[in-house]
């Protein structure tokens, strides 16, 4: 079975496919111990990989190169990737879709914003005439072999994120997102409009659109829920208290629980597992159950 395959048939099972947002190896390595799935976001890349906002530094090279470190360390998790809008060009975006498919990636999020773009909770957002957007997503569709795509879009007038929801539906996308939605009661809306297509929703903590949990979500109809910076935030957070605490000490580190702390032993432990996971597909068993 294809990676876009069992990501497609993930979707269409019940409930709400949860997909969790990481942004270098070691929050991925966090993340397969708990998800089968993995949103790889551009905000947590671009923080991660370049220090900076998330307002279209990202190098397509890179963003491959990532996806690649990924899906050998983890054979049989979903990969979902966030490509912008497919760094510009149309050209640029059907290759970059041809080699994330050639190395494992089960999809991606293409957007219709113009440049300078912004994250989609952010204010400032631009988006592309929608036939020119169109016409991007219609390439990109004709390139992939069997990589599930989503058409997302960054309108913020309400008349017009309802036409554009309408008009991406109406396409051979495999999933439609409307970015930075800002109530419950326009979830409903926006799947009236996309009639049976599979719907995303992505929360940000401290974003525009509300906090929901799996259950609600599934009876909204919302078929995919990514999260897109729960690791980079804890991260941030827990960085930020342990050296603050190391301060506090004069330098002395904390002890390590031995039950259930982290040391040296426990993240050994943790990237040992990673060896592991990549001893299947060595041996040609391909795509993971």
């Amino acid at each position: 079975m294809t990676y876009g395959k069992k990501l497609r048939e993930q979707v269409a099972g019940p409930g709400t496919t949860p997909l969790i947002g990481v942004y270098d190896m070691y929050s991925a390595s966090i993340a397969a111990e708990h998800y089968d799935g993995m949103f790889v976001s551009g905000f947590g890349f671009a923080a991660s990989y370049y220090g900076l906002p998330d307002i279209g530094f990202i190098a397509w090279p890179d963003m491959v190169a990532f996806v690649q470190r990924l899906r050998g360390a983890f054979p049989a998790h979903h990969l979902l990737v966030d490509i912008d809008d497919g760094y510009v060009d149309p050209e640029v975006a059907c290759h970059v879709v041809e080699g994330l498919e050639r190395i494992g990636a089960s999809g991606v999020i293409l957007e219709d914003q113009k440049r300078p773009r912004r994250c989609g909770h952010a204010d400032g957002k631009q988006v592309l005439p929608l036939d020119e957007y169109l016409a991007k997503l219609e390439q990109v569709l004709a390139t992939r072999q069997d990589l599930v795509v989503v058409a997302r879009t960054d309108a913020t007038d309400e008349a017009d994120i309802l036409h554009r929801a309408k008009a991406l539906a109406a396409t051979d996308a495999d999933v439609i997102l409307v970015d930075g939605i800002r109530s419950v009661d326009w979830i409903r809306r926006v799947r009236e409009v996309v009639g049976g297509k599979p719907l995303l929703f992505n929360q940000i903590a401290g974003g525009k659109s509300p906090r929901l949990s799996l259950s609600e979500l599934s009876e909204l109809g919302v078929d995919v829920a990514i999260y897109s910076t729960p690791c980079l935030f804890a991260a941030h957070e827990a960085m930020d208290t342990a050296l603050a605490e190391l301060r506090r000490a004069d330098g002395r580190l904390p002890e390590v629980d031995a039950a259930g702390g982290v040391g040296v032993r426990a993240a050994t432990s943790l990237l040992e597992r990673n060896m592991a996971h990549r001893r299947p597909e060595r041996a040609g068993a391909g795509v993971g159950a």
